[in-house]
This record gives C-alpha cells, sequence and structure tokens, in this order.
C-alpha cells in the first residue's frame, strides 16, 4: 500500500512539473508585457497547484487568437455615413475657431484611427454626481421612452434600486415599448433566473454577456463587459461608473457612500453608445440591429464636443489605454484623475511620473477604503514612486471613490467605465466619453477640487513610517497587481 501511494505521489510530482514547465513555456511563446509575464511565471512557481489553477482560468490570452471577433462597424449604414462625413470634415470645421482645442487634436485623430471613434459636436451633457443624481435622471428617461430603452451593465443586482428599474421596465414594455437589456454573466452572477423570467415574460429581451459555461469557462471569465450604458430612443444615453445595484445609491455598511460620476448624454454621441451597444447585443444573440429608427435625428444647440471610446479583447488597440496616455503625456498645466484602482502598465506609470517631474501639477485621489483588498493594496504600493516623482496623491474618506474621472489642462476631460488599471487597459469591456469642451472640463474640476476636502494627502515620510505588515502586504499585492 505504502509502495503504491508512494508511486501515485511520485506521479503528481511529474504531472506538476510537466504542466508548469508547459504553463511557463505558453506564457513566453505569448510575449506578453514582460511585467505581466514575470508575474505569471513567479505566481506559478511560489505557489504551483494554486498558480496553474489561476493561469488556466484567468491567464491565457485570447486576444490574439480573435476569440472575440472584431464587430465591424461597418456593418451599420448610420456609421458609415458618419464616417464618410468625418473623414471629409474632421478638425477643420469642429475645431478650427478654438487654439486651445487644436492643441488637442492629436486625441481626436488617434482615436479615430485606433477605435473609428466618431467626434461628435451636436451634444448636451450633465453631470450626474452619485446615485441621488443619476438613477432619478435614468428613472426619468426610461418612463418617457417612446420607442425602445436599452441597458448594458456589468452588475445587475437585486434591490431596491433594481427593483424600481425592472416596474419601470416591465410598464414600458407592456406599452409596447422595446427594451433590452444586457448584463456582464460574472458581475451580475447573484442575478436570479426568477427575476429574469419575469422581465422576459413581460416581453423583455435579456442576454448575458459571455455566459460562463463549462468548459468555455477557462476562456471566457477572464474578459469581462465592464460598460455602464443606456440609450432611450437613440436620443438619451447614460454611461459612466455607476452599475444597477443598491450600493450605488444607498452606499455600503462597511466602506459608506459610492463617490461616483455619470454623465447623461442628449445628441449625437448618443449614435456612438448605441452602436456600441447593437454591437455588443449582435455578439451576445447573433442578430443585427441596423435599422435608421435606432439613430433618429437629434441635434441640441449646444455645442458639447464628444468622441465615445471603446475598447476590448475584440479591439486591434488598446484604445483608451492609448487615450489616457497621450492625455497624460501632452498635458502643459496639470492632470487631475480619479480612480478606484490605480494598477497602471509601465507606459502609464512612466507617463505620470515624467509629467509630474517636468513641472506639471499630478493629482491623483484614490480610496481610503476599498471594496477589494488585494487591488487597494496593489495601488498603494505604487505610492512611493509616485510621490518621489512630485505626485500628489490624496486618500478619499467621505466613503469610497469610484469616479474614473480625467480632467487635463482646462480643455479636455474623460467619463466613462475604465479605471486605470491592466484589467481595464487590456481585459474588460470597456466605454469612455472624452469630451472636448471647457465648461464641462471646468465643471468637472471644480467638482474634483470639491472633492479634495474630503481628502488626506499622503506624505512619502508617513507611507514609510507604516508598519511592517503593511508594506509586506503591499509587497505581495504588487506581485499579483499585473495579473489581478
Amino acid at each position: 500500500m505504502n509502495e503504491f501511494w508512494n508511486i501515485l505521489v511520485s506521479g503528481w510530482r511529474i504531472l506538476l512539473v510537466v504542466l508548469i514547465f508547459i504553463s511557463i513555456v505558453i506564457i513566453i511563446v505569448q510575449r506578453r508585457d514582460p511585467i505581466k509575464t514575470i508575474a505569471w511565471i513567479s505566481v506559478i512557481l511560489l505557489i504551483p497547484l494554486a498558480g496553474l489553477i489561476l493561469f488556466f482560468f484567468f491567464g491565457r490570452s485570447y486576444r490574439k487568437k480573435k476569440v472575440f471577433f472584431r464587430k465591424e462597424l461597418s456593418d451599420f449604414r448610420q456609421v458609415e455615413k458618419h464616417l464618410l462625413w468625418q473623414n471629409k470634415h474632421l478638425i477643420h470645421n469642429l475645431l478650427q475657431n478654438d487654439p486651445e482645442l487644436i492643441s488637442k487634436i492629436g486625441a481626436v485623430k488617434l482615436l479615430f484611427n485606433n477605435s473609428k471613434a466618431i467626434l461628435t459636436m451636436h451634444n448636451k451633457i450633465d453631470i450626474l454626481q452619485n446615485g441621488d443624481e443619476t438613477f432619478p435622471a435614468i428613472f426619468d428617461a426610461i418612463t418617457q421612452a417612446k420607442h425602445h430603452i436599452h441597458i448594458e451593465s456589468y452588475i445587475i443586482e437585486e434591490g431596491k434600486v433594481f427593483q424600481q428599474l425592472k416596474e419601470l421596465l416591465v410598464k414600458k414594455a407592456n406599452e409596447g415599448i422595446e427594451v433590452r437589456v444586457l448584463y456582464d454573466d460574472v458581475g451580475s452572477w447573484g442575478l436570479s433566473k426568477k427575476v429574469i423570467h419575469e422581465l422576459t415574460k413581460a416581453g423583455i429581451e435579456v442576454y448575458a454577456f459571455l455566459p460562463v459555461r463549462f468548459p468555455r469557462l477557462a476562456q471566457r471569465i477572464n474578459y469581462r463587459n465592464h460598460r455602464k450604458i443606456i440609450v432611450v430612443d437613440g436620443k438619451i444615453g447614460f454611461i459612466g461608473g455607476l452599475n444597477i445595484a443598491d450600493r450605488y445609491w444607498y452606499g455600503s455598511p462597511d466602506i459608506g457612500i459610492w463617490r461616483d460620476t455619470h454623465l447623461k448624454i442628449i445628441g449625437t454621441a448618443v449614435h456612438s453608445l448605441q452602436l456600441i451597444f447593437l454591437t455588443d447585443w449582435h455578439f451576445a444573440t447573433d442578430r443585427l440591429l441596423s435599422q435608421d429608427i435606432y439613430f433618429p435625428e437629434n441635434k441640441p444647440r449646444n455645442r458639447n464636443i464628444v468622441q465615445i471610446i471603446a475598447s476590448g479583447p475584440d479591439s486591434d488597440w488598446n484604445s483608451i489605454m492609448q487615450a489616457y496616455f497621450y492625455l497624460i503625456s501632452t498635458a502643459r498645466k496639470y492632470v487631475y484623475m480619479s480612480t478606484p484602482y490605480f494598477i497602471p502598465n509601465e507606459s502609464i506609470l512612466t507617463a505620470i511620473k515624467t509629467i509630474a517631474l517636468s513641472g506639471v501639477d499630478v493629482r491623483i485621489i484614490l480610496p481610503h477604503r476599498s471594496d477589494s483588498k488585494l487591488t487597494y493594496y496593489g495601488s498603494l504600493s505604487y505610492l512611493p514612486e509616485l510621490l518621489e516623482a512630485n505626485v500628489s496623491v490624496y486618500t478619499y474618506k467621505k466613503g469610497f471613490t469610484h469616479s474614473k474621472v480625467l480632467i487635463v489642462d482646462d480643455i479636455i476631460s474623460s467619463v466613462g467605465t475604465a479605471n486605470m488599471d491592466l484589467r481595464s487597459f487590456d481585459q474588460n469591456f470597456e466605454v469612455n466619453a472624452l469630451i472636448y469642451d471647457k465648461e464641462i472640463t471646468l465643471k468637472l474640476k471644480q467638482t474634483y477640487l470639491d472633492d479634495l476636502k474630503h481628502c488626506d494627502k499622503v506624505i512619502l515620510e508617513e507611507y514609510y513610517n507604516k508598519p511592517f505588515t503593511h508594506h509586506f502586504a503591499q509587497g505581495i499585492a504588487r506581485i499579483f497587481s499585473p495579473i489581478l
């Protein structure tokens, strides 16, 4: 019996060594970012069994294999017309009379080239702060719907917020309004079949994005739809950081109110949000909706210039990351950013430190308390090099800051779903609104400065005086940060 057991153990050890060797070869052959490569190899060697399981479910790269085939924009006639128009009139008609905006025109070209992001000028933007402004605005728009309601969210969680939304959607569906709901299967893991049945019974179309089912679990669980898009009648759109869950309105007992930023957009930029929703809908359902009714003419008098950026595993370029990099590295006066998770790649980290050392005022708001300990400590591990480069770092204490906001030089700002982290840059389906408008940017700046009143500034000496356990936890989190 002992001999059999020894043979079994020896066989298991040989198998484990073989699997480790094969996994490391795969990691090297995939030609990842060197930091991510080293991180995965370290995890597999330090904790072999757990590391292999993590790599199997979360580590394999499918971008180059095109598991998510690119959903070409040319499928949509309306978009084709916009693209043809933009090729002829890009910059000249929209930005020629504003020297400050001309200084950022590289961003427009970049995003048009890397993701076909359409520049739109006839928009009215309302900045919505936290759940108490965002959800009433969403519910009001849904109440006024005349033709269709499209909802896409990473998290849809049962509770008071969802119950109010569900009642509204059922009511509108009974009125003959088309209602479609797309949710991420991992983010909305707790959404019950009973609730989904109630929605579908009322005539609402409900689908999960990338359903997680074994054996496809390994290739799909690591690529999540983190987008938050709501489109009503093709005329009103919502985009930002708030998911559909009670904590985004009422806060959490452990970390307090959720500080977040959302946008309500009326105008031509809504067509871009609609396009992203419909391409995701096509991907999830294999049904293509491209009729003109979903892209109605809608040009308010306001001239807020907006470019909607989408990125994800189906994109040829990391367009949102490239946008962040361009805006940060070309800043001349200041860069203000707020993000709940700060785990940048080397390019973004270098850009931030470089402009700060050159004299640009760089400020970052991070959470004082977080909903994720691992990412929280991972974020803190970057503080010493940021502080030594003259970056001002603040921790928000009036609850949990979940805003994903970037503000540059009083000229340009970004609000959306992408965090300043590797997962948002490389693995999640994300969407941001880039706003080329001084008035909106100054409003976001003022809100940012108001938030700073509820922050503590991180002092380098105080950071180094933290207990050894604090620094050790950050070191461990730093090892895992490239694969979070």
